[in-house]
């Protein structure tokens, strides 16, 4: 066994949807970055219209899978590349980044030295690379914020999905990325608080950085809408919060009718997950909100 195989395999999962050039730049900087970890990548085209994976249509790269999803969204699309992952670590990034070298190795450095179950780097703007957010956090209205940098690693209340490395078993442990989710919209925010919830430690590590190309308005893939933002977001306070936030979170609908909202997601599964939850977890949303100082 080399010492590349030693250090355990690294599943590189990437969600794609009409990504344009933007994934083969991604495919080419992976390969280029340097890293001393063997990995394979699995790419889940979720329906994409604009040819933008056909160029891996000739791949003969044995380390390079490809996946083809319906429309599933984000988080089920990094779901669906979990569940084909082989290795002993997974890192799931989007579809228009950039890497430096040895970043896999750095992120995972903490891992495995057991000083933090699920990592980000520095994720600067392609476009502006002196401008860099270090994971997030929530704001009085639970509105996300970036953190401002650190030199050391640090703990994160809320990590970035767009570049996130953790142990294969603690995303099966907490049952990955939420399945009931629709599109778009707080897929970042309730998986990192399912991490802390479930005893698990989030941290920044402010040394590695990668290159994130941000989009806006019609650039942006993933089709929603307001309801699909808010319905996750209520999908997330009724699975992890007390009744009281509950009703708070409530208040924050400003763009959907916020009854509609909740008789959809009362038909759902949610109630079972909350239950099924609030029974697993090290710590509650109090918790939480305090250990942050979230005035929430």
């Amino acid at each position: 066994m080399n010492q590349k195989q030693k250090r355990g395999l690294v599943s590189i999962i990437i969600p794609v949807k009409n990504e344009g050039i933007h994934i083969q730049n991604t495919i080419q900087s992976l390969f280029e970055s340097k890293t001393r970890y063997p990995f394979e990548v699995i790419v889940v085209d979720d329906h994409s219209t604009d040819g933008c994976c056909d160029f891996l249509r000739k791949n003969k790269d044995e380390r390079i899978h490809v996946l083809f999803t319906d429309n599933v969204g984000v988080a089920m699309a990094r779901n669906i590349g979990a569940e084909r992952a082989k290795g002993k670590f997974v890192i799931f990034c989007d579809a228009h980044l950039f890497f430096e070298p040895y970043w896999i190795d750095r992120l995972l450095y903490p891992i495995e030295k057991k000083l933090a179950d699920a990592t980000n780097p520095g994720i600067a703007n392609a476009k502006n690379p002196q401008a860099i957010g270090y994971g997030y956090t929530w704001n009085e209205n639970l509105e996300v914020k970036w953190n401002g940098p650190k030199r050391k690693m640090f703990e994160s209340p809320l990590l970035a999905a767009g570049c996130l490395a953790m142990k294969k078993s603690t995303f099966d442990d907490i049952g990955g990325f939420d399945r009931g989710f629709r599109v778009w919209g707080r897929n970042d925010d309730e998986i990192s608080l399912k991490l802390w919830l479930f005893g698990y430690r989030c941290a920044v590590i402010p040394h590695v950085k990668i290159q994130h190309v941000f989009r806006k308005g019609s650039e942006v893939p993933f089709h929603f809408t307001w309801d699909d933002v808010y319905y996750n977001f209520m999908r997330m306070a009724y699975s992890h919060f007390n009744e009281k936030r509950i009703e708070k979170c409530k208040k924050q609908i400003k763009h959907s009718n916020p009854d509609q909202i909740i008789r959809e997601l009362l038909k759902s599964d949610v109630l079972e997950q909350r239950k099924r939850y609030f029974e697993k977890r090290t710590y509650d949303d109090d918790w939480f909100m305090n250990k942050f100082g979230i005035p929430f």
